[in-house]
């Protein structure tokens, strides 16, 4: 990391950090993440070095948060896995309006949303509000496990305190698409297996 030496903030330190623009690293119950408010999204790709054409995450702390950005055909849908799978690693990619899916998935009309079943990162998010994610590792690299490796992949963001951060399951997030009125579509089988006839 070139001598630099990683920076440490409290959940209400960071949060402040990310309100005002910064980027951050957190731990998730996945993988590691690289995050940042919505607004300022746009530097995740850059830092990352990824295509903008791959979208970025919003993870909050509660329910509300995500499933009161979308329709209430597609939120009367959505709730039952919300209250079944979160906080945990289920992705759903939801219809969204407004100015957040520019910034997390530009060009489309959609955003994935999760709560992570990670006590520590809830309590960042719940000060921080939600935030534009992704995993914390270089377009193409190997994602990150742990603290130093999130930090050798992007030295001078600082970390959510305190550490060691707890043990990530290494597995990514399913993710589940709702295509219409009780249809859903598997876009990747990860760590959640959700019932026939739930997806």
């Amino acid at each position: 990391m070139g001598g630099q030496q990683p920076l440490f903030l409290s959940a209400a330190e960071l949060a402040t950090r990310l309100q005002a623009g910064s980027a951050g690293l957190m731990p998730t119950d996945t993988l590691p993440a690289l995050a940042c408010s919505p607004r300022s999204a746009a530097q995740i790709w850059t830092l990352k070095q990824r295509p903008q054409d791959k979208p970025l995450i919003l993870m909050a702390a509660e329910i509300s948060d995500l499933l009161d950005l979308t329709s209430d055909i597609v939120r009367d849908d959505a709730r039952p896995l919300a209250d079944r799978y979160w906080p945990g690693p289920l992705t759903l990619v939801l219809p969204a309006d407004g100015t957040l899916t520019q910034h997390l998935n530009p060009g489309r009309d959609t955003l994935g949303m999760r709560i992570p079943a990670c006590a520590l990162t809830r309590s960042l998010l719940a000060r921080s509000g939600p935030l534009a994610t992704t995993s914390a590792n270089r377009s193409g690299a190997t994602p990150s496990r742990t603290a130093a490796q999130a930090a050798a992949s992007f030295p001078g963001l600082p970390l959510l305190a305190p550490l060691p951060w707890p043990e990530p399951s290494g597995l990514a997030s399913t993710v589940l698409k709702w295509m219409s009125p009780g249809s859903w579509q598997m876009l990747r089988q990860g760590a959640v297996m959700v019932p026939d006839g739930s997806a």
